[in-house]
Formats: structure tokens, sequence, C-alpha cells
């Protein structure tokens, strides 16, 4: 089992920009399909934007479009959401997650098909 551990959350003004990192270890990172989910206040987890085990493949939330850029660094064996243009209603508890896959291009949308997460970190974007 893969293990993760987030970092770089924090508080922002609106408008400007986080990183987040996902550190992983554990089983070989690069057959993991890796995601980012977030969590609001008195609401449901969230699905933000998710990368192929090759990297090749990314997709977003409608909502973040444009202002978030996910990667993935295999040699350190973390992933990483660049968040750009932040708004008030982006701040929620960011998790990473992993989900094993054979397919290089495959990615997920669903937190079911992520069988790994991390503990959150927190981003408050103040208005």
């Amino acid at each position: 089992q893969v293990q993760l551990v987030e970092s770089g959350g924090g508080l922002v003004q609106a408008g400007g920009s986080l990183k987040l990192s996902c550190a992983t270890s554990g089983r070989t990172f690069s057959r993991y399909v890796l995601g980012w989910f977030r969590q609001a206040p008195g609401k449901g987890r969230e699905f933000v934007s998710t990368i192929s085990w090759s990297g090749s493949s990314t997709y977003y939330a409608d909502s973040v479009k444009g202002r978030f850029t996910i990667s993935r660094d295999d040699a350190a064996n973390t992933v990483y959401l660049q968040m750009n243009s932040l708004k008030p209603e982006d701040t929620a508890v960011y998790y990473c997650a992993a989900g094993r896959t054979y397919y290089s291009s495959n990615y997920y949308s669903g937190e079911n098909e992520y069988t790994a997460w991390g503990q959150g970190t927190q981003v408050t974007v103040s208005s």
C-alpha cells in the first residue's frame, strides 16, 4: 500500500497562488493514478484533479479548470497541485489520493477508484 503526505497548504488572499505537494512512499509510485480532492466545511468531499500513471493524461473539475495544474515527478515520488487565481470558494481541506492501475493513460475522477488517502492540508482563501 502507498502512503501519502500532503503539504503546502496555508492562508492566501483571493487572486493568490499556492502549490500543494503530496509525497508518497511504499509501493511503486509509477503505477498509480494520483488525484486531488477537497472538502469544504459542511460539504462532502469533491473531485479536483487527476493525473495518469504516465503523466500524459490529466482531468480537472470545471470549477478549477484553467486555474489549477496537476503534475507528478516520479523521481521524487511526488504529485503537485499548482493553484492560481484562488477564490474564497476554494477554501477547503485538500486531500491527495492514489489508485492502482494497469493502464498508463488511465485516470480516475471518482472517490471509489482510490485506495490510499493522505491526511489532508488546509487551504484558506480570504476575500
